[in-house]
């Protein structure tokens, strides 16, 4: 099962995608995608680490989380905006090849027999980024998005801590 949830930056995704994870299991998986870029962003990593309890299994894997051992569990992947990073920076800023690898991976992901549920954000609703990378980020974004929402079970969008199913 695929549950996709998406929103704005503060939405409410992480905790409804926490909440929702909690009814499915009670010992699940969440499944971080990021690297500690800065300090801000390490900081931001240490409060979805204090958000959860014992109850979880935290896995770290930044690019290819279909190596992981995840059959069976109910799987929290936060997020996808922080993976995709990832592919774009490592792609050396190459939209095509970042969405190419991306999707390849996430295709090859829902293969593991695992409740899924997967955060992102939408950046296109946002402001309009200033530079060049950041425009092409937010394609990418939006294109990966479609891609994620038209296999997923379940679509939700959070605003303002609301969820709005979609599909």
């Amino acid at each position: 099962m695929l549950t996709y949830i998406s929103g704005g930056q503060r939405s409410g995704k992480s905790r409804y995608a926490q909440d929702l994870a909690l009814q499915h299991s009670p010992n699940p998986v969440y499944l971080a995608t990021s690297r500690a870029w800065d300090d801000d962003h390490r900081q931001r990593i240490a409060r979805h680490v204090a958000d959860r309890d014992a109850r979880w299994t935290t896995l770290e894997e930044e690019k290819y989380p279909s190596r992981l051992a995840l059959a069976g569990r109910t799987v929290v992947l936060d997020c996808v905006t922080l993976w995709l990073t990832n592919f774009f920076a490592d792609a050396e800023y190459d939209v095509d090849t970042a969405l190419e690898q991306a999707k390849a991976e996430f295709d090859k992901l829902l293969l593991l027999d695992c409740n899924l549920l997967v955060i992102s954000n939408e950046l296109g609703m946002g402001l309009h980024a200033t530079t060049d990378a950041g425009r092409k980020f937010t394609d990418l974004q939006g294109w990966l998005n479609q891609h994620i929402a038209q296999r997923a079970d379940r679509a939700i969008f959070m605003v303002s801590g609301l969820p709005l199913v979609v599909k």
